[in-house]
């Protein structure tokens, strides 16, 4: 007989969500997702690095029908132009269908599940909603940093975890957005304790290149930067998935195996997490 797939959930969900009943242990969040991180943050590098190289390549052909790359710079001081932004947009509409894929890494992380740099391909069905979802709340966070820097900040962190619903939860990206704000509104100030954290670290890594700049140390400073980087991204990452399965929990297909975390051997770029395990 063939296996039965269990589906089982884990963490909260979008009923007890939406009414505030679920917590946010700050260090306990971020403690677990650095932990994670030690364990799996190979599989996230690889992923963002591929996205960064093809954003560049996007970003190097749309600059190119406004001139090229210094042309759109030049012109992005004068009064008027709109040619940096139109290619922010389509830089944004192109690489977050591919950046959905490393946010779920972050939701599987917080499960056990193992996951592969592959992964950056596996939800590009639900491309298009992510990609209108990302624009929908990028445009809404600058309104907000342009009425006042404090409404900005709140929209980024009660909007956080909209590309997730979109992908896990098969929301609209307006069903995301409403969804997020009404849930998240409840715990606002843990939420900006574990970003504020998350920023705070990386304005220390970029601390020693301001300072070094001009100097020989320049080189060195960049190299610890990138190293630091290469745990603060996978850290996010995984901060946001633990927060999105405490928050709304995640359904898991039982059958699928869990990543070891207590095997310091484990290399979870070696596994197959490219398929879908996860549904609504």
């Amino acid at each position: 007989m063939p296996e039965k797939n269990i589906m089982n959930s884990i963490g909260g969900s979008v009923e007890r969500a939406v009414k505030g009943e679920y917590s946010i242990d700050v260090k306990a969040i971020l403690t677990e997702a650095w932990q994670l991180t030690l364990k799996s943050r190979m599989s996230i590098n690889l992923a963002l690095f591929l996205v960064l190289i093809f954003g560049m390549i996007v970003s190097f052909i749309a600059s190119s029908f406004f001139g090229g790359i210094e042309e759109v710079f030049q012109d992005a001081q004068a009064e008027g132009s709109q040619a940096l932004q139109l290619i922010n947009v389509i830089v944004t509409m192109a690489v977050w269908p591919f950046i959905a894929g490393i946010e779920m890494m972050g939701v599987y992380h917080a499960v056990n599940k193992p996951t592969n740099f592959k992964m950056v391909l596996s939800f590009l069905h639900r491309g298009s909603w992510v990609a209108l979802c990302a624009l929908l709340t990028s445009i809404l966070i600058s309104i907000g940093f342009q009425l006042l820097i404090i409404p900005g900040v709140l929209l980024a962190v009660m909007l956080s975890l909209t590309i997730p619903l979109v992908v896990e939860k098969k929301l609209t990206p307006v069903q995301a957005i409403i969804l997020s704000v009404k849930a998240l509104r409840f715990k606002v100030m843990p939420l900006l304790g574990i970003y504020l954290v998350l920023s705070m670290s990386l304005i220390a890594l970029i601390v020693p290149i301001i300072l070094l700049v001009e100097s020989s140390l320049a080189p060195i400073a960049i190299m610890v930067f990138l190293f630091g980087l290469s745990y603060l991204a996978p850290w996010y990452y995984n901060v946001k998935g633990v927060l999105y399965r405490e928050i709304f929990g995640v359904f898991s297909d039982e059958n699928t195996p869990a990543l070891d975390l207590t095997n310091p051997t484990n290399k979870d770029a070696g596994q197959n997490g490219s398929d879908d395990t996860f549904s609504a």
